[in-house]
């Protein structure tokens, strides 16, 4: 399917619209997510991945079924407001707007660790190349510079043509004996270890934002869905599989597990190998984190739930908004180098504020949907997102901050003015008589949408005004002759 202009716009078909989505998805996490799972459940973290994958299909459903159904721009904020009211949306809002520098950060340190590792250079290229990253995707979103859907489908397929190449040149590597013992720390382990694999499925919630741009979309982000979650779990299954097979224990003590991945298969050729994809994935995942924020904030802004002067668009750019997610990324980046925190532990309370921006999702549509299955799958997704949070132990402490803070700055930002004075009461009647009624007259009544917005209704045949006015007119002058 080819995209065409429709209404003046320009759509995107099938192919596209799976690149964004897979390219939403397929993150930057990548990197980092098979050694961290493989350090809490061992060889059995593919089976947290396979669970990844089968807990992502009531998560993306859900989330397509509201994109169908609800389409709008505000994604999850305006789906919680339309469910349970304004201060949903605030907080909601305010969550996805403080995961955006978190995710950012990690995702220009990642590149950095990567392109150091594959160069074999030392921590101070890691930190020039993140800052380099950083000043990049900043630059850009600035610039208004925005991939299109073609773009991001050669973009993805050059990146799924090098993580096929690499992943089939170590299944040459791999051996049996990394596979034992499989389950050495329990199924408790491997439920901890799909709960921090979480942040590899979460960004379904860019359906909401994509539908006016999708042909068709009733029939075209179903297949969407099923075409991206293939996608998807043939990557992150053959990767979990390569990980543990190819470097066994050791999966869990390298910072670029990758790197080591890739190496083993390449051999002198997985440096560049390595570079590319690095900054394929840390580039592009930078590039939409601070777009999607950027919008998000100016959205929040001019309905009130942040700052006005956020709201400001410059030639269709909200710098301002832009200008505040830029600099809290790198204040994280700055003080996450310096006191050496691991990309790994941004991604943990990523996972945490992105969770409850899904289950807020969820919850509003079990309260939307039609009931049936739509009800199922959102029910389904909200118990996932929540043994999410419930894994998240100390890290609960960030989104109920958030929460708190939203709700402190809506109140005080929608205080009224002028409180309202108690109305005097009527003189008591003497018992026993009538009180009078008061003749209020009707309420004016207000124009629907559908008055507004279409003409009333004429009998058949009915000639237009303008006609019956000339035949008035010629009526009036053969009586006066």
């Amino acid at each position: 399917m080819h995209p065409r202009a429709t209404s003046g716009r320009q759509r995107i078909g099938f192919g596209p619209a799976v690149a964004l989505y897979t390219g939403a998805l397929l993150g930057p996490g990548v990197l980092v997510l098979p050694g961290m799972a493989a350090g809490r459940a061992g060889p059995a973290s593919v089976l947290a991945w396979a669970a990844l994958v089968v807990l992502g299909i009531p998560v993306a459903t859900t989330f397509t079924a509201l994109a169908v159904r609800y389409p709008s721009g505000g994604g999850i904020a305006a789906t919680a407001e339309r469910a349970f009211g304004p201060d949903a949306r605030t907080i909601v809002g305010w969550w996805f707007y403080a995961a955006v520098p978190l995710a950012a950060a990690a995702a220009a340190l990642l590149g950095g660790q990567y392109v150091a590792a594959a160069l074999g250079a030392g921590p101070y290229t890691a930190t020039a190349v993140a800052a380099a990253i950083l000043a990049l995707v900043i630059a850009a979103n600035a610039a208004g510079i925005r991939l299109s859907g073609r773009v991001q489908l050669g973009l993805i397929g050059v990146l799924l043509t090098l993580l096929t190449i690499s992943l089939a040149a170590a299944a040459r590597h791999l051996h049996l004996a990394n596979f034992t013992p499989f389950n050495p720390h329990g199924f408790a382990a491997v439920a901890r270890a799909t709960a921090v694999l979480f942040v590899g499925v979460a960004g379904w919630e860019a359906c909401a934002t994509l539908t006016d741009a999708v042909h068709r979309p009733h029939r075209t982000l179903p297949c969407v869905t099923a075409a991206t979650l293939v996608v998807i779990g043939v990557v992150y299954l053959g990767l979990a599989t390569a990980t543990i097979g190819t470097l066994g224990h050791v999966a869990a003590e390298t910072g670029v597990p990758l790197y080591a991945v890739v190496r083993s298969g390449l051999g002198p050729a997985a440096p560049p190998v390595v570079a590319a994809i690095a900054l394929l994935l840390t580039v592009g995942a930078g590039n939409t984190y601070l777009a999607g924020a950027a919008r998000s904030g100016a959205t929040l802004a001019a309905a009130g739930d942040l700052p006005s002067w956020l709201a400001h668009h410059t030639n269709g750019v909200a710098r301002r908004s832009l200008a505040v997610q830029a600099t809290a990324t790198i204040i994280i980046t700055t003080a996450a180098i310096h006191w050496h925190i691991a990309p790994g532990q941004l991604m943990q309370l990523v996972t945490v504020l992105l969770a409850a921006v899904a289950m807020a999702g969820m919850v509003a549509a079990a309260v939307l949907l039609p009931t049936g299955w739509h009800t199922l799958a959102a029910l389904t997704g909200t118990a996932v997102t929540a043994a999410v949070l419930g894994s998240g132990g100390p890290h609960l402490l960030i989104p109920a901050t958030v929460a708190g803070a939203a709700l402190l700055w809506r109140a005080t930002r929608h205080r009224p003015h002028h409180i309202a004075q108690p109305a005097a009461q009527a003189p008591a009647l003497p018992a026993g008589r009538p009180r009078p009624r008061m003749h209020l007259p009707a309420p004016a009544r207000t124009p629907s949408a559908s008055t507004v917005t279409r003409p009333a209704r004429q009998p058949p045949n009915a000639p237009a005004p303008a006609r019956r006015r000339r035949r008035r007119r010629r009526k009036r002058a053969a009586r006066r002759h």
